[in-house]
C-alpha cells in the first residue's frame, strides 16, 4: 500500500492547481493525484461538443502562478485543456497522476492519523489502496458518467438521433441537418451558434428564459496592459480588475435587482431589435444571479438569431414522434437531431463513501468550515468554487489553506486537524451551503450537502475579497480547529 503525505482527488483544473500550490508552499511533501479517467483536464477533457467554452474569463479562471497569455478572454475548451496540461507538464505534476483510479471509499484512522483510500480501477477490473495524512478533494461536483437526461414520451419512435452533449458521439455529423437543442443554459448557448454555422437550421427550445449577456471575446484593457507591462504584471492587474468588476455586478444584482434586470433585458433588445419578442424568449421569471448569467462572447448567439440560421422557441414538450417534437401549444418542431442540453447531474465528493474509524460519515449533518472542511471530520479539505465568479479563484484559496494546515501541523508537532463546533455555535440556524442560488441541478442534490451557519467560520461567503482575508489570512488557532497528536501504544505518533 503506497503512502503519501497528501493525496489529491481529481486531475482537472482544481487538482492541478492544488498540486502547484503544494509544490510552492510545502516543498518536500510527497503527493499523488488520483484521477478516475485516463486523461488530465477533468471537465475540459470530457466535454467535446461543438463550440465548448468557458463562461468565466481566463484572467480569473487561470492560475495565479501561471498567466493566461492568449488574446481570448472567453476561451474555448481546447485552449483551456492545453493550458491545464501545460500547467501540469511544466512542473512535472503529470508524473504524479495515477490514472484509472476512481475513489470509492475513504476511512480515517484516529489511532494512526491517516486516511486509507480504496480506489476502483475500471479498466483493470480491480481495486488499489493508498494511505495519506491529508486528503484534498478536487473532483468538482459533476457526475462524469452521465448528465441529466429527462425521458420524453414517444422518443423511441424518433427517426433521427437523440444525443446529450456530455457524451456526444464522435461520428455525429450535424452539417445540413435540422437540429433542436433542448435547454437554455450555458451549454445550449454555446451549442446553438456553433451548430448554426453548418446546420440547415437550429432551434433552441426552452421551457423558460435565461439571462444572457454579451461580452467581448478579447479584453481590451488586458490587451492594452500587455503592450505596456511584463506579462505576469499585466495578468495580475487584469485579474484584479475583473474580480472587482464581477463583485460590483453581483452586488448590484443583490441590492438593485429590478434595475439590473431592466438593464440586462435592454441590452438584449439592442442586440435583437424592436421586433423580436424579448419579453417571451429572454425575460426570465427570476432575478439576476438567482441562477448563473449566461455569457456569449461577442454576441455570437444573437448573431446566429439575426442571421435566421437559428431561432428560440419557448414552450414545453408534449411528446416526440418519428419526425420531431410535438409541443404543448400544439406546434411542432421537425428535426433530424435532438440535442438534450438539459443539464448536469451533481455528485457529492465524487460519490465516494467516507467513514471515521469505520463509522460512515453523513455530510448532510455536517457544518461547513469556511467552505473548505467539515465539522468533526479530520484532515479532509474539499474544493467548491464560486457560483458568482470563476471556480479557480476559490479553489486556489482552498488549496493555499490546505498548505497552511500542513505547515502548521509540521511546526506544532501535530498530525490531526478537526473543525469542531464551539458551545456558542450549537444553536446556529442552518442555511444551505450555497444560499440564494436556485438552479434545478442544485435543487436536486442540495439535501446531500453540508450546511452553513450565520457566523464565522461556519459561513460559505461567495465573496472572494472576504475569503482572501478569512481563508488566506485568518488565524488557524481560532478555537474551532483542534490540532492533536494521536498517541499510539503509549507514545506520541
Amino acid at each position: 500500500m503506497q503512502h503519501f503525505d497528501v493525496i489529491i482527488i481529481g486531475a482537472g483544473l482544481s487538482g492541478i492547481g492544488a498540486a502547484r500550490q503544494l509544490q510552492d508552499r510545502c516543498p518536500g511533501r510527497t503527493f499523488a493525484i488520483l484521477e478516475s479517467r485516463d486523461a488530465i483536464g477533468g471537465t475540459w477533457d470530457l466535454f467535446r461538443y461543438p463550440g465548448i467554452r468557458s463562461d468565466s474569463d481566463m484572467y480569473t479562471m487561470g492560475y495565479d502562478s501561471k498567466p493566461w497569455l492568449e488574446p481570448k478572454a472567453i476561451a474555448d475548451g481546447p485552449s483551456i485543456l492545453a493550458y491545464i496540461r501545460e500547467a501540469a507538464r511544466e512542473r512535472g505534476i503529470d508524473e504524479a497522476i495515477h490514472f484509472d483510479r476512481r475513489l470509492v471509499a475513504a476511512d480515517w484512522s484516529s489511532r494512526e492519523a491517516c486516511w486509507t483510500l480504496t480506489a476502483e480501477c475500471p479498466r483493470a477490473g480491480g481495486h488499489v489502496r493508498y494511505r495519506c495524512n491529508m486528503l484534498l478533494m478536487c473532483s468538482g461536483y459533476y457526475r462524469y458518467d452521465q448528465g441529466h437526461r429527462p425521458h420524453f414520451d414517444g422518443e423511441a419512435h424518433f427517426g433521427g438521433r437523440i444525443v446529450h452533449p456530455q457524451h456526444r458521439p464522435a461520428d455525429l455529423d450535424c452539417a445540413g441537418k435540422r437540429i433542436v437543442v433542448i435547454g437554455s443554459g450555458a451549454t445550449a448557448m454555446t451549442l446553438v451558434p456553433a451548430l448554426a454555422r453548418t446546420a440547415a437550421h437550429v432551434t433552441m427550445l426552452q421551457r423558460s428564459p435565461t439571462y444572457v449577456v454579451s461580452l467581448p471575446g478579447e479584453d481590451p484593457i488586458a490587451r492594452w496592459l500587455s503592450r505596456l507591462l511584463p506579462a505576469p504584471l499585466a495578468y495580475r492587474l487584469t485579474r484584479w480588475k475583473n474580480v472587482q468588476f464581477q463583485r460590483w455586478v453581483y452586488r448590484q444584482t443583490r441590492t438593485r435587482p429590478e434595475a439590473v434586470k431592466r438593464k440586462l433585458i435592454d441590452l438584449v433588445r439592442r442586440q435583437l431589435g424592436p421586433s423580436y419578442d424579448v419579453d417571451r424568449h429572454f425575460t426570465p421569471r427570476y432575478m439576476p444571479w438567482d441562477q448563473r448569467l449566461c455569457v456569449v462572447p461577442d454576441g455570437d448567439l444573437f448573431k446566429a438569431l439575426r442571421s435566421g440560421k437559428a431561432d428560440v422557441v419557448t414552450d414545453e414538450i408534449a411528446q416526440v414522434d418519428a419526425a420531431g417534437l410535438v409541443l404543448k401549444s400544439g406546434a411542432r418542431l421537425d428535426a433530424d437531431v435532438i440535442v438534450t442540453a438539459t443539464g448536469l447531474e451533481l455528485l457529492w465528493l465524487g460519490g465516494a463513501q467516507f467513514s471515521l474509524d469505520g463509522t460512515p460519515v453523513d455530510f448532510s449533518r455536517c457544518w461547513s468550515y469556511k467552505g473548505a472542511m467539515f465539522s468533526d471530520v479530520p484532515n479532509l479539505v474539499y474544493t467548491l468554487g464560486y457560483i458568482n465568479a470563476s471556480w479557480t479563484l476559490r479553489s486556489e484559496l482552498v488549496a493555499e489553506f490546505a498548505c497552511r494546515l500542513i505547515n502548521h501541523m509540521a511546526a506544532t508537532g501535530t498530525r490531526q486537524c478537526t473543525p469542531r463546533l464551539r458551545p456558542e455555535d450549537r444553536d446556529m440556524p442552518e442555511r444551505p451551503l450555497i444560499d440564494g442560488f436556485t438552479p434545478n441541478y442544485l435543487k436536486r442534490v442540495a439535501h446531500l450537502f453540508p450546511h452553513q451557519g450565520d457566523r464565522d467560520p461556519w459561513q460559505n461567503t461567495q465573496n472572494y475579497v472576504v475569503d482572501r482575508k478569512v481563508i488566506r489570512e485568518g488565524t488557524l488557532d481560532d478555537g474551532v480547529l483542534q490540532f492533536t497528536a494521536p498517541v499510539i501504544e503509549g507514545r506520541t505518533a
